[in-house]
């Protein structure tokens, strides 16, 4: 069995139509599948009540001198432990938007 030019071509173009419209599928679904990801993030984090931490306290005297002085988050703070960055930015968002 001989193949020809037109044959190969014919079998190169299908595959290459299989593997678009395989990656065309995973991007269109991946989006879908972050959203729920990030919804049960959010609703994981409305549950927690940070306001007792040091680090939250932190947060917040942050974000109060930052309103006070016009400023964006002037500091960087790093942290050892994700709950504790959560807790401090959640404490620095309260302050900043509400420095009573």
């Amino acid at each position: 069995m001989r193949m020809n030019a037109r044959h190969c071509a014919r079998l190169v173009a299908l595959a290459a139509s299989i593997g678009i419209s395989g990656f065309t599928v995973q991007a269109v679904g991946a989006p879908f599948f972050q959203d729920q990801d990030k919804a049960q993030d959010h609703a994981q984090n409305q549950d927690k009540d940070y306001s007792k931490t040091k680090t939250y306290q932190q947060g917040m005297r942050d974000g109060k001198d930052d309103h006070a002085h016009n400023r964006d988050h002037s500091r960087k703070r790093h942290f050892m432990k994700d709950d504790d960055k959560k807790a401090y930015e959640a404490g620095y968002q309260n302050g900043h938007a509400n420095p009573k």
